[in-house]
């Protein structure tokens, strides 16, 4: 991806595979860490798996969302603009701007200075 200063190792489906045996992975530790199920419960062994596995994505997903924020501010403050920034995050310069409204603080754009009429 030119304009991002990194290169892909594995291709956009590999990287989406790898990611989601790992999330996988992690979300079946957490749940064991984070949950009991109750024995006298209504669900099945099953659904209470299940819904319990639910749970823990809504976590994570809040998770992702609150580091995705921080990973664009930390990105912008390194230098990088709304292009490199969109591009990093599979979308647009103007879909990262309407993301993160205000995170780039200066306007690299010249701006015609306007004429004085006399």
């Amino acid at each position: 991806m030119p304009g991002i200063h990194f290169s892909l190792r594995m291709s956009e489906e590999e990287i989406a595979a790898l990611t989601a045996g790992a999330v996988d992975d992690l979300v079946r530790d957490l749940v064991a860490r984070a949950f009991e199920r109750l024995p006298w419960g209504e669900q099945s062994p099953a659904q209470a798996e299940a819904l319990a596995h639910l749970h823990m994505l809504v976590h994570l997903r809040q998770a992702i969302e609150r580091l995705e924020e921080n990973a664009a501010h930390e990105a912008a403050e390194a230098g990088a603009g709304y292009p490199q920034i969109g591009r990093a995050s599979n979308m647009t310069r103007q879909g990262a701007r309407r993301r993160w409204p205000g995170l780039i603080t200066h306007d690299p754009t010249p701006h015609a200075t306007p004429r004085s009429s006399r």
